[in-house]
């Protein structure tokens, strides 16, 4: 009987982790607007009258959201859009094309897109246009139906703004925000940008249809506010359909915010950066422990997920190279400290190597210099060293300049760590200018 009821807990136990799971990986990663926003009520509001005068009066705007990476711009506007979404004319008329410069490259490739979020390839067909603005135009009046009221509003969402600046005469831009000034369909064009001077970039007739509503979005808050936001982020919401679970999994949050060591990882990272989604980022290493044997986060589990977040991704490379590279890596270190910087060549280096050799002749093997040059080729390959020029057919391989991309405390930091290094060449690696 016990055995059954302990096979009942667990599978229970089980179903409320995975939901636990489930729950905090979508509001972590997604940018799920959930709580509340944190410093940005007076945006929020501001942003939320602009679409609403598109959605529900139809009229047109154009806006950018201007803020550092990381300082909740997306999470603005969805919050924005989930509320504006609520309302039912709202829902059932509003149509959202979503447009990144990382993606939509040109404008021929945006216009595609525009089509395809619109659904009206089918209305396209095989129609040919003499320019953008004909298309864009012919698109945006298959959306209309009757008079201007009662017309879809279409809100246009330009991530990484700045990029759509550097398209053949800011063509997409200049189109979209005339049709914003223009009686026409009701469009509304919301840019977001991590660039402060992004006005300056447009064209004189792009700027003169651009409404020139700026809202700033900044990491204004405290270190108290951010412990608040810790703990908002991990809660469970009251409708979590175990409620004995959320009580246990929120008194447990609570617990760990006035933690003196998940205070210190706290203050660690909101000096580093006040940036929330490296929060989620460390919230995520530690949510991904919880199993149904582990089902509540511990301070440990923070403290190693903030171990996992600072890694050094440079450093662990250097875990894996043979110890020739390792040596060839510190010459290239003992180069840097003599000439204070100054790029370097396989030549120099492998000279270095060659006197490291001559010394410690009975605890390394002096490898051929064909061999030598294809250790450092992967060094090259691996990115830990860079050639500063373009290589040309006129100069030889062993002669092409350099330069390091690791620092002297990487090196050292690696060296602790690489298993069975040898003991001289560790000594190598401490003593500076070590041919003199």
């Amino acid at each position: 009987m016990s055995k059954r009821k302990s096979k009942e807990s667990i599978s229970t136990n089980g179903e409320c982790i995975s939901q636990v799971q489930k729950l905090l990986r979508e509001r972590l990663c997604h940018h799920y607007a959930t709580g509340k926003l944190f410093g940005t009520e007076h945006q929020y509001r501001h942003l939320l009258e602009l679409l609403k005068r598109t959605t529900v009066h139809g009229e047109s705007n154009s806006a950018l959201i201007i803020g550092p990476r990381g300082s909740g711009k997306t999470a603005l506007l969805n919050h924005v859009l989930k509320d504006l979404m609520e309302i039912k004319q709202v829902r059932e008329n509003l149509l959202e094309v979503r447009l990144n410069g990382l993606l939509q490259t040109n404008d021929k490739v945006a216009l595609k897109e525009i089509t395809r979020q619109l659904r009206l390839e089918n209305v396209v067909g095989d129609k040919v246009f003499g320019s953008f603005a004909e298309n864009l135009a012919f698109l945006l009046e298959a959306l209309r139906k009757g008079n201007r009221t009662s017309s879809c509003p279409v809100l246009f969402i330009l991530d990484e703004f700045d990029l759509f600046v550097h398209h053949k005469n800011q063509t997409l831009l200049y189109n979209l925000f005339d049709i914003s000034q223009s009686a026409q369909t009701p469009v509304t064009v919301i840019g977001l940008t991590c660039r402060q001077d992004i006005l300056e970039l447009l064209e004189k007739r792009v700027k003169s249809r651009f409404s020139h509503r700026q809202i700033y979005v900044i990491n204004s808050f405290d270190f108290k506010q951010y412990v608040r936001i810790f703990k908002e982020q991990l809660s469970l919401p009251a409708e979590f359909p175990d409620e004995t679970f959320a009580q246990k999994w929120n008194n447990n949050v609570q617990l760990l915010s006035v933690d003196k060591t998940v205070q210190d990882v706290l203050q660690n990272l909101f000096h580093y950066t006040k940036d929330l989604r490296s929060l989620h980022l460390l919230l995520m290493l530690a949510v991904s422990n919880v199993t149904v044997h582990h089902p509540l986060i511990t301070a440990s589990d923070l403290q190693e997920a903030s171990k996992q977040y600072r890694m050094d991704s440079k450093a662990n490379i250097v875990h894996g190279l043979s110890v020739l590279e390792i040596c060839l890596i510190i010459a290239m270190k003992h180069l840097n400290d003599v000439y204070e910087g100054e790029p370097f060549n396989f030549q120099m280096v492998y000279n270095e190597f060659q006197k490291f050799i001559q010394r410690k002749a009975h605890c390394m093997y002096n490898f051929e210099k064909p061999v030598v040059m294809k250790a450092f080729e992967h060094l090259l390959q691996l990115e830990l060293v860079k050639p500063i020029e373009r290589p040309s057919v006129r100069t030889q391989r062993e002669y092409l300049l350099m330069k390091l991309l690791l620092d002297n405390n990487q090196i050292m930091d690696a060296l602790q760590v690489y298993p069975n290094c040898p003991t001289d060449v560790k000594q190598w690696a401490t003593s500076s200018l070590s041919w003199l």
